[in-house]
């Protein structure tokens, strides 16, 4: 059951007094992500005694070096290493030392096949496992709300872990949030240069309650002090109702001052595309993730991102708590004005 001070955002007015107890040891995989960097952040302003973990080469393209990580996640103390490896996690992340939580934002790379399994499920297996022997008693999880209905590996492999989770005997955090500002910003510099909004049938198939990467990253950090976001499975979206393709097209050129103009595309195309290279990922393999990715693609343009009404089968945005302060349009309006820097998409940029 969804708790109603989350739904409405009043939640956040009552963990000022939460703050002050006492602050606790946290160990941080994931730290580099995009959400990672943010909940870093969020946790070292907090108080709390932070340690990050991550690779010698992080951020997209492996571009940021050990400075640069150290500069990003400022105020925690930086180990390197190799979370899917768990003699190096162990040597170089734990060191034989006393951690009370674990924070978990890993994600796979671009949803490939093995990415998933090695990512979402073995090294946050491994975090786990590591948090375990450092004597942590609590584990927040970075999830998503889509493992909700699993089509997809990476949905399947997170899903896994998630029920070795709530096995483990650690009290747990399962954090499952809807999309993010950065997953809708794709079309913003083509609508921006005067190209249309490509939208996927009339633009109302799916919709979301997208959430800012700072509000998420406070969210992630209450679970810490509220009492009532321990073993929980946690959806949560930002404020406000939710919003379909179409209306996010809409805000764009209305924030531009132009006529809306769109372009639409039929999700049957997809209907084609996978089954042609599911066949040819048999012959041959290294085809395997381009057939994942074009299911990856079915899935976003046809699924919503919302709470799934388990009475009636759908998407129900009122039974989808709601959280921050941080709206879709002011961070259109922002990205119109200043560009998108640091909300690249990376190997996400699939389509």
């Amino acid at each position: 059951m969804i708790d109603e001070s989350i739904r409405t955002g009043t939640a956040e007015a009552d963990l000022s007094s939460l703050k002050a107890e006492k602050k606790s040891r946290v160990f941080v995989v994931g730290a580099t992500g995009y959400i990672g960097k943010f909940v870093v952040r969020e946790l070292v302003a907090r108080g709390h005694d932070v340690v990050s973990f991550a690779r010698e080469r992080s951020g997209i393209g492996g571009l940021s070096d050990s400075d640069e990580t150290r500069r990003q996640l400022e105020g925690s103390e930086v180990r390197f290493g190799d979370v899917a490896n768990m003699d190096s996690l162990m040597k170089h992340g734990i060191k034989g030392e006393r951690f009370d939580i674990v924070v978990s934002c890993l994600t796979s790379r671009n949803g490939g096949v093995k990415d998933s399994w090695n990512i979402d499920y073995t090294a946050t297996r491994n975090a786990l496992e590591a948090g375990k022997a450092s004597g942590a008693n609590h584990f927040i999880l970075l999830s998503a709300i889509c493992v909700q209905k699993p089509l997809l590996e990476f949905q399947r492999a997170k899903l896994k872990f998630e029920k070795e989770l709530q096995a483990s005997g650690l009290v747990y955090s399962i954090v499952r949030p809807t999309a993010f500002f950065k997953s809708l910003a794709g079309q913003v510099e083509s609508v921006k240069k005067g190209k249309p909004y490509v939208m996927f049938g009339n633009g109302e198939l799916t919709a979301c309650k997208p959430i800012s990467e700072k509000d998420l990253a406070r969210f992630m950090a209450d679970c810490i002090e509220d009492p009532d976001k321990h073993n929980r499975i946690l959806p949560i979206g930002g404020p406000g109702k939710a919003i379909s393709a179409r209306e996010q097209g809409e805000m764009l050129f209305e924030l531009l001052g132009r006529k809306p103009k769109f372009k639409n595309m039929p999700i049957r195309m997809f209907d084609i595309i996978i089954p042609v290279l599911s066949i040819l990922a048999k012959i041959f393999p290294k085809l395997e993730d381009k057939a994942e990715f074009a299911r990856i693609g079915k899935y976003y343009c046809s699924e919503s991102m919302l709470v799934l009404n388990p009475e009636t089968g759908r998407y129900d945005e009122n039974i989808t708590p709601s959280y921050g302060k941080d709206t879709l349009r002011d961070f259109y309006r922002r990205a119109l004005s200043e560009g998108l820097a640091g909300q690249e998409l990376g190997e996400h940029a699939v389509f």
